[in-house]
This record gives C-alpha cells, structure tokens and sequence, in this order.
C-alpha cells in the first residue's frame, strides 16, 4: 500500500486501535459481522500487552508462542509477590496484564484497578475446574481453609470492589497455574518412613529442618505443623486470630532457640542449595526444587502427609485501562492461555492447568499418565526444556491429580491479622 500523508490531527496508535475496535465491536453488534474480521485480525497484531507477575509463568516460551499464535507481543516481567501487589495499588498505568496469586486478590481488587471478565467471553470456562468456581474439585469435597480461589474469584457487577459470595458473570482472574505443596525430604538420609507435619519440628532432625521465611506461606507451613502436634486447633489457619498467631510462633521459636532449623530460606535456588548438600533432611520445599535436585542425582522426595497439603493458585487478571482492541486483545490472549498449549508447558514442569482436558491434547499419553493420572512413566520423562525429570518407571510423588488437589487442607492466604503476623513472624526469625 502506498505511504499516506500524516494528518495534522495527533492520532496515537493507542486511539487509533481503540477507534478501530469501536467500530469492529459495533459491526459484529448488529450481526453485519460474523466469523474473525481481517480488520481485526490485522491489528491486534499491533498490539502490545504488558504483563508482570511471578517468574514461575512468566516464560519467554509463552510470550513467543503468543507472538505466533496471535500476533499479539506481550512484554513480561518478573517480580516476587509482594512487588506484584505493589504495582497493581500504585502503578496502575504501568500493566495490562497481571499474573498474580489469589490470595493477593485481597490486597489488591479493592484499588479498582484491574476489572472483572466477563464469563460469556471465556471460551474454556467450561473447562475450568471446580475450585476456581464453586471450591469444589469433586461435588463432595470439601472447602480448604484460607484464601480459596472461590472466595476472590467473582464480584456481581464491574466496578464492584467487595467479593461476591458465590458464583456471578463476572470473574476477577482467570485461573492459570496451581499446586499442592507438602514437605521435601531426603529419604537417603531420614532412612525411615515420613507420614506427618509434625516431622519438621521432630528434634530427631534438629539442626537439619528449615522452614521458607516468607511470613504469608510459611506461617501456613507452621500451622500445618502444630494442628498436626495436636497444640492448636485452628479456626481457620488461613485466617488466624492474634491468640492463634502468638501460640503458633511461640512453638516455632522454641524449637528455634533450641537449635531445630539450619536456616530459613527465600529463594528456590537457596532451598536447592540445602537440600543437595544435605545440610537440610527436611524442609518446606517446591516441586521444580525438588525436581532440581533429583536431576542432580541426588534422592528427594515431595512427601505426600496424612495431614493434606497446602496449596497456592494463580491467574490472569486485566487492567482496568484497558478497553476496545486492546481489551479484545487480553480477552483473545486469556482464551489462547486456557487453550492447551501453555498448560502443557506448565504440566510438564509439575504444576496443574486450569483447565487440564485442554491440555491434554498437547501432552503424551505418557506425559499426561504420569503428571495428572499418576501412572508409572513409560518411558523418560522431559521438562519443556528439554531436560529429563525422572527415569522410566518413576510414579509422581503424591500420585494423581485428584489425590493430591483433593487432599489440600488450605489455600495460601491474606489474614485479617496481616500487619500482626508479620511483625511476629519477623520476631520468631530474628528470636
């Protein structure tokens, strides 16, 4: 097409794609549309979707998938959690996409600066499993304690800043990635069976246990420990009162001062390090960490407990700035997200889809036996990397899908005590 002259009138690219989609969205209205408009379809691929969140999504793989699939380019950035609150409260303008954890939703939603989806536009909402809708995995599970997805997933209305108490039209994140987290441990050196939470604080391993220090989720690890001693029956460990927080730092931090934790971790690679070593025999662990050292020849085990486990979700949820194409655009990238190719991505590194029947499709019959079914591997089991994860033979630690999301007994969490725990949680550290 020939160069046009430039108009004297400032048109940013911006407006342009807006005015653009005002008169695709009203052309598709009145029905004189039907099908994917060329129009459409060539300026999407204009757009630009910044997203930040996590690194554990954060995937350039993603990112150049999406360019190919869509054409839409999507600019990531990797933050820890509590930058990623930060920025969707204070820098509105600076995000269209946030890839945050649940329990986050309760520090952030009430700024109003993201929006909610609207259902009708999820083409997989079918798809999704029960706990990101009713918190239910199955019709007679029960409802974890803490943070549940459910319970920030849904406002009546947009503009609403409160939740709604149960399911509505409107959906604040589309769900992406989760996971059932328990205890690692170093079987070749406990030498003998590992049931229990009560084991992270047994002084048989004392100056050989660790514990994440990060207040929101290892304090959940610190309850899971003392309901299990049988010290404290929590309310909801999600959600403690002051006399709940004070007895359950006071048990960690005696077993501190006398000597149990080796150290307290933050990052993946500090928690790795330890464990290798062997410096560490039992700690609060992530499943590509135990991956890690596996991979390095080393026996490690994500020991399924008769507790249950502790489990974080996250998602994808749009900035309230956006509108016209670009908010078709995140509605397009959303629905390609929940399509298949990326949860493959992310089962093959040991977390669950969203909508796992998707991503089946994109899976082996052996990749998805061992990682959802938790049949035995058939053959060697590689990482989307191309790194290999474990031998044929090796069965998933904690078993299938349904064994191990059935048995969480609560979802990482934001208390009302916040600002307490933490001021304790930092008191039991430096104790």
């Amino acid at each position: 097409m020939p160069k046009q002259r430039k108009s004297t009138r400032t048109l940013t690219r911006r407006t342009m794609l807006k005015r653009s989609a005002a008169l695709t969205g009203a052309a598709v209205a009145s029905g004189a549309i039907t099908g994917f408009p060329m129009v459409w379809a060539q300026n999407i691929k204009d757009v630009t979707l910044r997203q930040f969140g996590t690194g554990v999504s954060n995937i350039n793989a993603i990112a150049e998938k999406a360019k190919e699939d869509l054409g839409i380019t999507l600019q990531m950035t990797a933050l820890d959690t509590d930058s990623t609150a930060q920025r969707v409260v204070t820098q509105p303008k600076s995000f269209d996409i946030a890839d945050i954890e649940y329990f986050t939703l309760k520090k952030v939603w009430g700024a109003g600066n993201m929006q909610p989806m609207d259902i009708s536009r999820l083409q997989h909402f079918d798809k999704i499993v029960g706990i990101f809708k009713d918190g239910r995995l199955t019709p007679t599970s029960k409802i974890a304690q803490g943070t549940a997805p459910h319970t920030v997933s849904f406002v009546e209305q947009p503009g609403d800043k409160k939740f709604a108490s149960g399911m509505t039209n409107w959906y604040t994140m589309v769900p992406t990635i989760y996971n059932a987290d328990t205890l690692g441990i170093r079987p070749d050196l406990i030498n003998r069976p590992i049931e229990s939470w009560t084991e992270l604080l047994n002084p048989e391993f004392r100056g050989k246990a660790s514990i994440l220090n990060i207040a929101s989720i290892g304090i959940m690890d610190a309850a899971m420990v003392c309901e299990a001693m049988g010290e404290i029956q929590y309310g909801d460990k999600g959600n403690m009162t002051k006399e709940e927080i004070d007895k359950t730092m006071a048990i960690f931090t005696e077993a501190k001062k006398a000597g149990q934790f080796r150290a307290f971790w933050k990052t993946f690679d500090e928690s790795v390090n330890l464990m290798a070593s062997g410096e560490v025999v039992i700690q609060s662990m992530w499943s590509p960490a135990i991956t890690k050292v596996r991979s390095m020849g080393i026996p490690c085990v994500y020991q399924p407990l008769k507790e249950g486990y502790r489990s974080w979700g996250g998602g994808l949820g749009i900035s309230a700035n956006l509108s016209g194409l670009e908010l078709d655009a995140a509605y397009e990238y959303v629905n390609w997200y929940l399509s298949g190719w990326v949860g493959g991505l992310l089962m093959r590194q040991g977390y669950y889809s969203a909508a796992p029947e998707t991503s089946k499709a994109h899976m082996s019959d052996d990749e998805w036996g061992y990682w959802f079914e938790g049949k035995p591997a058939q053959g060697d089991i590689i990482n989307p990397f191309g790194q290999k994860m474990e031998s044929a033979g090796a069965v998933r630690d904690g078993g299938s899908f349904h064994d191990r999301m059935g048995a969480v007994e609560c979802w990482n969490s934001v208390m009302d005590e916040n600002r307490y725990m933490i001021r304790k949680w930092n008191e039991f550290i430096a104790a």
